[in-house]
């Protein structure tokens, strides 16, 4: 495997030309959601846009490339991560431009022509809830959920919707016994139930000060319950990058990853064949990226998101 190469302006002219849309990770944006902070670390840090940023996304969009953001945070929609964008001031970002697990959820029940009569049982936030109704689909559960308790009460039997042919976990701060029972009878006991997982992280940043766990801790419950895999549809999985492949026509060679984490971000990117980029403004430093037992290596990486533009205009 080659060795990473630091961005200069020789190699990314190279890139520039062989790159016609850009994924950038936003996944720390989660921690907006639950404190004070808004820290997404590759374009944001703590509750401020990090320098160049604006100016990048534009000069990129300028330059006729595609830019798309890609998160495996699912507690929230497009649009209310697009809102989030802008009281970050980033206005220019569009919700066509957002893919997050949330939205991958639903369209993965779309494109595998999910029957419109049968429900969807949600364990995570309402932005799953919110994107199965845009998609037509009739989702419920969720946080409608979270002061719910199952009682163990001698011939009490708990009801279950027959009607519900998959069951989604996401990222569910609240999660109960309520909803995993819930959700383990469907998977268990409705014919051909489908298992949806929106990623698999194991934490994630809700706060600037420490990780906390992840999708991956409520997945791995509803795998012990069911004794079920589930359909994965986040990153690193490859059903994001499908998506985006009929989206924008474009093929994954001449796309490029740009993220701060080696076990998604990156490894997402070569999964499907993109070029990669990874930034060290977030939980990856350079001493991490060069040890000689980690085995992900990008194609290139840099400081910032906005090295990018500081080396498109260097001379």
């Amino acid at each position: 495997m080659a060795p990473p190469q630091i961005l200069s302006s020789t190699n990314l002219k190279s890139l520039f030309e062989s790159v016609d849309t850009f994924l950038f990770d936003c996944d720390g944006i989660v921690s907006g959601f639950f404190s004070p902070l808004s820290q997404f670390e590759i374009l944001v840090m703590g509750d401020t846009l990090i320098h160049g940023v604006s100016q990048t996304l534009d000069l990129l969009r300028s330059k006729g490339k595609n830019v798309v953001f890609v998160t495996n945070n699912s507690m929230k929609s497009r649009r209310q991560y697009a809102e989030k964008f802008g009281s970050l001031g980033l206005t220019s970002v569009t919700q066509n431009e957002i893919f997050s697990s949330s939205f991958a959820a639903a369209m993965y029940l779309k494109v595998n022509n999910f029957p419109k009569d049968k429900k969807v049982y949600v364990i995570g936030g309402e932005g799953i809830i919110e994107e199965l109704k845009i998609a037509g689909f009739s989702g419920f559960g969720g946080p409608e959920d979270d002061e719910k308790k199952a009682q163990w009460k001698s011939n009490s039997l708990f009801e279950h919707d027959k009607s519900v042919g998959a069951v989604v976990v996401g990222l569910d701060p609240n999660i109960n016994y309520y909803k995993l029972q819930y959700g383990t009878l469907c998977v268990r006991e409705n014919p051909g139930c489908l298992f949806i997982a929106t990623n698999r992280d194991a934490v994630g940043h809700m706060t600037d000060l420490q990780e906390w766990p992840g999708a991956g801790c409520m997945v791995s419950a509803m795998c012990g319950s069911t004794d079920r895999e589930p359909i994965v549809v986040g990153k690193p999985s490859t059903f994001m990058m499908d998506f985006l492949l009929q989206k924008f026509g474009t093929e994954t060679s001449r796309m490029c990853m740009v993220g701060d984490r080696l076990d998604t971000d990156i490894l997402f990117g070569q999964n499907a064949g993109c070029k990669t980029l990874l930034v060290l403004s977030g939980v990856t430093s350079e001493e991490n990226l060069l040890e000689e037992s980690n085995n992900i290596k990008p194609d290139y990486y840099t400081s910032m998101v906005s090295d990018i533009m500081k080396l498109m205009e260097s001379p």
